[in-house]
C-alpha cells in the first residue's frame, strides 16, 4: 500500500523533519513560553510515548539531569546500572517517576535536554515534531475530551442495558476442538485472551508473494526492529484521543488496526468491546456500536443507518435520535474489510462531489458502502470515531481515508507465546512438552507469531504429548505433516458419523480450491449446493470442526477456521479425485500467478506426496493416487532443475528458495538428492540490500535441508539477507559443508558465532573462506571462534570487517594466530576500533605464525607507535606477510623511518595499502628511499590522499624508475599539478614492470589529463586512470 498524504512519515528517513537544537527554533520557543502547569499537561500526555521513545537514550537525560543537579548521584547510579543490565523499559519509568516528583524545574530541564539529544533517538524526533504540528494551542487538542456532558439520567438504564448486552457476547470465547464429546470449548475471554503486540504503524509493502508468507517474512525483521526499540508499541485503549493521532481534530477520529489472517483482529475487537462494557476503557464513549463486514455482506439492499443499528441493537430503538446529538460519545466499529463484498474507495471523487454518494444524515437511506465511507470521512455523524479492522490486502482502500491512527498487529513477541500455550492446554505438563517442542522446530516456532497458527499446533500436537501409544519421534517435522495430523484427529472423532469421508472431503476440497483461485475464503449455502454438500453434515458431522459458522439476523455463512486449512484441503482434493486430469498443467498455472495466493498451496501438494505425510490420512480416505503423486514429483524435479543457477534477480532467488521449500515439505531424499547433484553456488544475498531476498529462520531451516543432501555447496552467499542470529542457528547443522561462507552484513550478533563455530570445529568441515563483515561483533565472541580456529584444519580467510572486536578481541585472537594448527592465511580486522594497546600481541603472533600472508588493519586508530612495533615484526625473517592494509590508520610521516628499514630488510611484502593518512612529502620521501632498494619486492603500492604535492613528484619517480617489482601505483586524491605531468609520463616509460596507475582526483587541468591518458598509446596494456 503506497502511503496517503495523510499518513506520518518516518522521522529517521527525511532530513526535513529534522530539527536542530538552535534555541531559536519552533519547538525551543515553545518549550519557553510553556508555563509550569502547561508543561505538565503536555508530560502527562506523552508519557506513555516518552516512555518508549527515551529508552535508548536514558543516559543521556539522567546525565543532564544530574548535571543540573535535579538529580543526585545515587539516582543517576539506579537509573543507568537498569540500562546497563538490559532493564531499559524500567529505567525509563523510573526517571519519569522521579522528574514528575521533583517538580516544574526538572520537567522544563528534560524536555531541554530532549530538544537537544533527539537526533540519537528517533522517536523523540517523532514527538516533537507532532508537537509542531498541532499549531499555536497544542493544549486544546489535549483537552478534547474533557468538560464533555454527562449521560443524562434517563439514558443511563439504556446504556446499562447496553453494556450488558455487549458483556455477554463478548464475555466467553469459542474455540473448535476435535474431540467428539466437546466439539466447541467455551473460554472466558479474559482467562484465555493473551496480550498481542501491536505497533503504531502499518508496514508499506507490495505483495508479491502469498499474503502470510509476506508477512510472516517481515514480521521477523519488524520483531528485531521492536525489540531494538524502533517501534512504538500501542495499547488497544490508546487508539483514540491519545498522542498517537495524526490528525489532530476536533470532528472525530479514525483508526485502522491491520493484521494477516488468523492475527487476532477479531478477538482483540472483542477484548475492546468486553473493555468498555465492564467500564475498563474509553469511559468518554456513551455507546459503542461492533459490527463484521462479514454479517453486514447480507444486507443487499438500500439502508440507513438507524435502521442498520436496530437490525443487532433492537432496544435502543427510542433514543436514537438522542444520541445523533453528540456524535463525539459514539464509536463504530467495523471488523473484516477485507471480507466486504463492495468496494469502498477512498480515492473516487465522486463521493465527494455527487450527493448521492454522500451520506450526511442517518436516516437517508443509501448503499451500506456509502454509511461506511461518510462515517470514517466524517460527513455523518461528524464527531463519532470509527475503527476498522482488516488483513493488508485490503489497505489500499483505505489510502486516501481519513484515519488519525494507523496500527498493525505483529503478534505475539517472545514469551507471549509461552504464555498462549500454557493457557491452551489445562495440563501445564502438556503445555510444557508441547511448547518445547515447538520452540525446538525452527519452522512451528517461526508460524507461533500468529495465535490461529497456535491454536492449529495445539490442537495437531497435543494428542501426540497425552496418548502413550504415540511414539515422540512420529511428531510432525513439517508443515504439511501438521496439517495432515489436523485433519486425521478430526477423521479420528468423528469419521464415523458421515457414510464417506473421501467423497466429503473431496467435495470440500474442491470447493476450497476455487476459493483459493478466486481469493474468496467466506461460503454461503449457494456455494454449498454447488458443490452438493448438506448443511446438515456440517452441523452434526465432524465438518462442524472444519467450518466455522456465524449466527446473525441474516442467516449462516461458512468459513475455514484459517486460510491455511483451506489451502490444505484443496491441495488434498488433488490426490482424491478420481480423474486428476493434467496435475502437472494444473501446478505451472498455479505457480504462474504472480500475486502468489497459490504459494501455501502447492507447498501442500507437494507435501502431500510424501508417505509420511499421506500414510495417516491413508487410514480414513484410502490410497492416494499414484498417477498424480508420479505427476506432482516430476514437476517438483522439473522446477529444481530449472530454478536452480537462475538467482541474478530477486525473483530469480525467491523462486530457487519455493522449490527449496517444496523439497523440504516432500521429504523425499532421493528427489532432492537427484535434482540437487549439480548445485555447487547458491546466492541469495546481494551487495545491494534491496536486492538480496530476505530469509526468514524458517527459509534458513529449509536451506540447511537442502545442503545437508548434498556432498558440498562450494559458496553460499548470504550477503545482506536478514537472517539474524536465530536463521544462523536454524543453518547452523549444514554450514560445514560450504567452502566459501558469504554472511556479511547480517545482524548476527556475538551469539552468532556459536553455531559458526560449531561448525569449525566439525571434525568434517570444509570451510575455506569465511566473510562476516558487518555482522555485530564484539569482543565477547572470540573465546568462542578462538576454541574453534584452535581444531580446525579447513580455514584459510577470515574477514572480520565493520565489527567491534577492540584491543582485548584481538589479543585474543592473536592466541589463535599462535597455534601451529591454525591455517589462517589471510585476516581482514579493518574497522574494529582497534588502537597499538593490541599491537604487541598481534607482533608476537606474527613472529611463530607461519601461514597469515595478508592482514589488513585499515580503519583503526593504531597511530605511528601501533604500526612500528608491526614493522619491527615484519623484519623478522620468518614473517609471511605478503600483503599488508595500513590505509586510514592514523599514521603520519614519523612512522616512515621504520617503514624504511623494514622494506630494505623483508623479503614477502608485495602489497602495502598506506591511504588516507597524513604521510606528506617528506614521508614519502623516504619511502622512495627504501624504493630504489632493489631488494624491494612492493608489487603494489596505494598511497591515496596522504597528502602529497609536486614537491615529491621528482623522487617517487627517481625512486620508481629503477624498480623492477611494482605493478600497480594508486596515488589518488592527493594535490598533484601539471607540473607533475612531465615525471609522471617519465615514469611510465622507465618503470617498464608498470600496468597500473591511479591518478583521479588530483589537480590536474584538462590538458594535464590529455597528456596522462594518452600513455596508453605508447605503452600498450598500461592501464592509466585520471
Amino acid at each position: 500500500m503506497a502511503e496517503g498524504s495523510n499518513r506520518g512519515e518516518d522521522p529517521t528517513s527525511s532530513t526535513r523533519m529534522i530539527m536542530v537544537s538552535d534555541p531559536n527554533t519552533a519547538i525551543s520557543e515553545f518549550l519557553t513560553k510553556c508555563d509550569d502547569y502547561q508543561l505538565f499537561q503536555l508530560t502527562k500526555f506523552y508519557r506513555d510515548r516518552l516512555e518508549q521513545a527515551i529508552e535508548e537514550g536514558v543516559e543521556g537525560v539522567s546525565f543532564v539531569l544530574t548535571h543540573e543537579k535535579h538529580f543526585s548521584g545515587q539516582e543517576y547510579h539506579i537509573v543507568t546500572e537498569l540500562a546497563e543490565k538490559g532493564n531499559r523499559a524500567d529505567s525509563s519509568k523510573l526517571l519519569l517517576n522521579l522528574v514528575m516528583e521533583k517538580g516544574s524545574r526538572a520537567r522544563r530541564v528534560m524536555w531541554e535536554s530532549f530538544v537537544k539529544m533527539h537526533h540519537v533517538v528517533p522517536k523523540l524526533v517523532k514527538i516533537l515534531k507532532e508537537i509542531q504540528e498541532l499549531g499555536p494551542d497544542p493544549f486544546d487538542y489535549m483537552n478534547i475530551g474533557r468538560g464533555l456532558s454527562e449521560i443524562p439520567s434517563h439514558l443511563k438504564d439504556v446504556q446499562q442495558k447496553h453494556k450488558e448486552t455487549l458483556r455477554v457476547q463478548t464475555e466467553t470465547l469459542r474455540v473448535n476442538t476435535i474431540l467428539i464429546r466437546e466439539k466447541v470449548k467455551i473460554f472466558q475471554l479474559v482467562t484465555l485472551y493473551t496480550e498481542l503486540t501491536v505497533i503504531s504503524t502499518v508496514r508499506d509493502r507490495t505483495l508479491v508473494e502469498h499474503e502470510l508468507l509476506a508477512r510472516g517474512r517481515d514480521h521477523e525483521e519488524w520483531r528485531e526492529k521492536h525489540l531494538r526499540r524502533e517501534l512504538e508499541k500501542i495499547r488497544t485503549d490508546q487508539l483514540f484521543q491519545s498522542s498517537f493521532s495524526q490528525r489532530k481534530s476536533k470532528s472525530g477520529s479514525s483508526a485502522v488496526v491491520s493484521g494477516v489472517a488468523g492475527i487476532g483482529k477479531t478477538t482483540m475487537v472483542q477484548k475492546i468491546v468486553s473493555d468498555w462494557a465492564t467500564g475498563k476503557i474509553y469511559p468518554h464513549f456513551q455507546f459503542v456500536f461492533s459490527f463484521k463486514f462479514r454479517e453486514l455482506n447480507a444486507v443487499n439492499c438500500s439502508i440507513n443507518l438507524w435502521n442498520l443499528i436496530l437490525i443487532f441493537y433492537p432496544y435502543l430503538r427510542n433514543i436514537l435520535g438522542e444520541l445523533w446529538k453528540n456524535p463525539e460519545r459514539l464509536l463504530f466499529i467495523f471488523d473484516g474489510l477485507d471480507e466486504f463484498k463492495d468496494s469502498i474507495d477512498f480515492t473516487e471523487n465522486r463521493r465527494n462531489t455527487e450527493p448521492q454518494y454522500m451520506c450526511t444524515d442517518p436516516e437517508w437511506r443509501c448503499k451500506l458502502s456509502d454509511i461506511v465511507y461518510s462515517l470514517i470521512q466524517h460527513k455523518l455523524l461528524p464527531g463519532c470515531s470509527v475503527l476498522v479492522t482488516s488483513r493488508p490486502t485490503a489497505l489500499h482502500l483505505l489510502e486516501k481515508a481519513e484515519i488519525s491512527v494507523w496500527a498493525e498487529i505483529l503478534g505475539f513477541v517472545g514469551d507471549e507465546r509461552k504464555e498462549y500455550f500454557n493457557k491452551f492446554f489445562e495440563d501445564q505438563v502438556v503445555a510444557a512438552a508441547v511448547f518445547k517442542h515447538v520452540d525446538e522446530n525452527e519452522l512451528l516456532y517461526t508460524m507461533c507469531y500468529n495465535p490461529s497458527y497456535c491454536w492449529i499446533l495445539g490442537l495437531s500436537l497435543g494428542p501426540f504429548f497425552t496418548q502413550r501409544d504415540r511414539k515422540q519421534k512420529r511428531v510432525p517435522k513439517t508443515i504439511t505433516q501438521l496439517y495432515s495430523y489436523y485433519i486425521y484427529n478430526i477423521l479420528k472423532n468423528h469419521g464415523r458419523e458421515i457414510e464417506s469421508p473421501r467423497d466429503v472431503l473431496l467435495k470440500i476440497g474442491e470447493m476450497a480450491f476455487t476459493g483459493v483461485s478466486e481469493k474468496k475464503i467466506v461460503f454461503r449455502n449457494g456455494d454449498l449446493i454447488k458443490y452438493n454438500l448438506q448443511p446438515s453434515q456440517f452441523l452434526s458431522g465432524f465438518m462442524m470442526e472444519l467450518f466455522e459458522r456465524d449466527d446473525s439476523a441474516q442467516g449462516l455463512v461458512y468459513t475455514f477456521p484459517h486460510l491455511t486449512i483451506q489451502e490444505f484441503v484443496a491441495a488434498l482434493a488433488q490426490f482424491l479425485t478420481p480423474d486428476p486430469g493434467d496435475i502437472r498443467k494444473l501446478l505451472s498455472e498455479a505457480h504462474s500467478k504472480e500475486d502468489g495466493r497459490f504459494e501455501i498451496f502447492l507447498r501442500f501438494v507437494v507435501g502431500l506426496s510424501s508417505s509420511q505425510s499421506a500414510r495417516p490420512l491413508e487410514e480414513f480416505l484410502g490410497p492416494f493416487l499414484h498417477r498424480t503423486i508420479c505427476g506432482v514429483i516430476d514437476w517438483v524435479k522439473e522446477k529444481v532443475e530449472g530454478e536452480i543457477g537462475n538467482t541474478e534477480s530477486e525473483t530469480g532467488k525467491r523462486d530457487l528458495l519455493n522449490t527449496f521449500h517444496y523439497l523440504f515439505e516432500s521429504q523425499n531424499k532421493t528427489l532432492a538428492r537427484t535434482t540437487l547433484g549439480s548445485l555447487e553456488t547458491l546466492t541469495f544475498g546481494h551487495l545491494n540490500s534491496g536486492e538480496a531476498l530476505r530469509l526468514t529462520p524458517i527459509d534458513c531451516a529449509v536451506l540447511s535441508h537442502v545442503i545437508g543432501l548434498c556432498d558440498t555447496i562450494e559458496h553460499l552467499d548470504l550477503w545482506n539477507c536478514s537472517i539474524q542470529c536465530e536463521g544462523l542457528q536454524r543453518l547452523g547443522p549444514a554450514l560445514h559443508k560450504c567452502q566459501v561462507l558469504r554472511l556479511g552484513y547480517n545482524n548476527l550478533g556475538d551469539s552468532g558465532m556459536k553455531p559458526l563455530s560449531a561448525a569449525l570445529r566439525n571434525p568434517y568441515c570444509k570451510i575455506q573462506k569465511m566473510r562476516l563483515n558487518n555482522v555485530g561483533l564484539t569482543d565477547s565472541c572470540t573465546e568462542d571462534l578462538v576454541s574453534a580456529l584452535s581444531t580446525n584444519r579447513s580455514l584459510t580467510v577470515l574477514n572480520l570487517s565493520n565489527n567491534k572486536l577492540r584491543d582485548s578481541g584481538v589479543k585474543r585472537l592473536s592466541a589463535a594466530l599462535r597455534n601451529p594448527n591454525c591455517k589462517i592465511q589471510e585476516l581482514w580486522l579493518d574497522f574494529n576500533d582497534l588502537t597499538a594497546s593490541c599491537i604487541d600481541d598481534l607482533v608476537s603472533a606474527l613472529s611463530t605464525n607461519r601461514s597469515l600472508t595478508d592482514l589488513n588493519l585499515g580503519n583503526n586508530k593504531l597511530g605511528d607507535s601501533g604500526v612500528k612495533l608491526l614493522f619491527a615484526a615484519l623484519r623478522n625473517p620468518d614473517c609471511k606477510i605478503q600483503e599488508l592494509r595500513l590505509d586510514r590508520a592514523d599514521l603520519t610521516d614519523s612512522c616512515t623511518e621504520d617503514l624504511v628499514s623494514t622494506l630494505s630488510t623483508n623479503r614477502s611484502l608485495t602489497g602495502l595499502n598506506l591511504g588516507n593518512n597524513k604521510l606528506g612529502d617528506s614521508g614519502v620521501k623516504l619511502l622512495s628511499a627504501a624504493l630504489r632498494n632493489p631488494d624491494c619486492k612492493i608489487q603494489k603500492l596505494r598511497l591515496d590522499g596522504v597528502g602529497l604535492t609536486d614537491s615529491c613528484t621528482e623522487d617517487l619517480v627517481s625512486a620508481l624508475s629503477t624498480n623492477r617489482s611494482l605493478t600497480d601505483l594508486s596515488l589518488g586524491s592527493n594535490s598533484f599539478t601539471d607540473r607533475s605531468v612531465p615525471a609522471l609520463c617519465s615514469l611510465t616509460l622507465t618503470c617498464r614492470s608498470l600496468e597500473s596507475i591511479w591518478l583521479r582526483c588530483n589537480q590536474f587541468s584538462s590538458n594535464g589529463k590529455r597528456l596522462l591518458k594518452s600513455l596508453r598509446e605508447s605503452r600498450p596494456g598500461l592501464s592509466v586512470k585520471v
